[in-house]
């Protein structure tokens, strides 16, 4: 007589299992404990065999008949459900071993010894944030060319070409890790060459390498010229603000003791506020004794009543042997929200918020120049501090490659 619910429900445990049979080979095992096992028991080459098939209530009667008449499909086609399930299970094992995601840890476990520990830390960011979420759980085996694309365009899309870039790479040495080690095909990265942004779209020369940074930090702290610019140099990696706005600042956008610049973003219109870190608070200060009286920051050479000409910082760094093609006004800001991304982790909104740019919410609002003021602040300081490392060496610095 076929199971019913009710009969299954108000089975009681005795004090040895018993079986509550069902049609064509299903059964309920009670145990003494109480707990409720189906099984199918069926033939195969002769022999019979038990098979689980899950535990009630969690299986009920009509999933647990479903689940048999797949096993007995198998039956009639040859095929032992029991063995099959352990098929599929060993797959099943095989694709999550041979996953996008393990394959890329099992790579840099074998490699990043190799590295000194800031750039082992910047490479698994990378995956961690950026690339595992979304393929990582795939076998390696399967992942396209497009899927790939996807993945690096979500962050060419936030504006960070440059870590685009660098994942687009680290990908490549996964993918080549696993061709030669047989879990996958090819290196589908070789079909999106071309396909992000060059990382010098804007034309605007910047160094984001950590060495070479404090390399130019260093050559900044070198200028020999008028002490206005010279003040310029060392606050512009601080800021990271467009040049026009630099050189034109005016005084009584400052306010140095609540640490705030406060000026319209010239680009947009908007208003802006830029957070100062303590190191940029004690260059401001230092630079009002010479031209607090007056209108501008940064005066003229010529002319106290107009701002700094918008070739002294750049023939500044010329003259301290910085080429155009190195770096310019424009790249301090590039390399801020590349190394703040990368090496620093800082959530990118943070940074695109710090650089004025276009950031919105998901319901479409910008932000106003508030959002974030706290986080920012602390994110600027962190900036200014990790700029101060780099430039005494007290950063551990990674050189191009990332071999120590």
């Amino acid at each position: 007589m076929a199971l019913t619910d009710t009969a299954i429900r108000n089975a009681k445990p005795a004090l040895k299992p018993a079986k509550l049979f069902d049609e064509r080979g299903l059964f309920l095992l009670v145990t003494p404990t109480g707990g409720k096992w189906w099984r199918f028991r069926f033939r195969f080459d002769g022999k019979e065999k038990l098979l689980s098939l899950g535990v009630y209530p969690d299986v009920g009667l009509k999933d647990a008949r479903n689940r048999r008449d797949e096993a007995r499909k198998l039956l009639a086609e040859g095929t032992d459900p029991g063995e099959e399930r352990k098929t599929q299970k060993m797959a099943k094992q095989d694709r999550a071993a041979n996953s996008f995601e393990a394959v890329a840890r099992e790579w840099f476990g074998k490699f990043s010894s190799q590295w000194v520990e800031h750039h082992q830390r910047r490479v698994i960011r990378r995956f961690e944030r950026d690339v595992f979420p979304w393929m990582g759980g795939k076998p390696i085996a399967e992942v396209t060319a497009s899927e790939l694309l996807a993945v690096v365009r979500r962050i060419e899309g936030r504006g960070a070409l440059e870590t685009a870039h660098r994942a687009l790479g680290d990908c490549s040495q996964v993918f080549r890790y696993g061709v030669a080690t047989g879990r996958c095909p090819r290196d589908p990265s070789g079909d999106l060459r071309g396909a992000l942004q060059p990382t010098n779209a804007e034309h605007f020369a910047s160094v984001t390498e950590p060495a070479q940074v404090a390399a130019l930090l260093r050559a900044l702290d070198g200028y020999k010229g008028t002490f206005t610019v010279a003040c310029a140099l060392r606050l512009a990696p601080y800021v990271f603000v467009r040049p026009g706005e630099l050189r034109k600042a005016e005084w009584s956008d400052f306010d140095l003791d609540a640490a705030e610049w406060r000026y319209m973003v010239t680009k947009t219109n908007t208003p802006h506020i830029v957070p100062l870190a303590s190191q940029a608070v004690s260059i401001l200060r230092d630079l009002h004794a010479l031209t607090g009286s007056g209108r501008y920051v940064f005066p003229g050479a010529r002319s106290s009543k107009r701002p700094m000409s918008d070739n002294a910082i750049l023939a500044a760094m010329r003259r301290l042997g910085i080429g155009k093609d190195e770096m310019s006004g424009h790249g301090f800001r590039a390399m801020a929200r590349t190394i703040l991304d990368e090496v620093l982790g800082v959530r990118p909104d943070y940074i695109e918020h710090q650089l004025a740019h276009a950031v919105k919410d998901p319901n479409g609002r910008a932000y106003n120049r508030t959002s974030f003021l706290p986080e920012r602040r602390e994110m600027m300081q962190q900036w200014a501090d990790y700029l101060d490392k780099l430039r005494t060496g007290a950063e551990v610095i990674a050189p191009q490659g990332g071999k120590a």
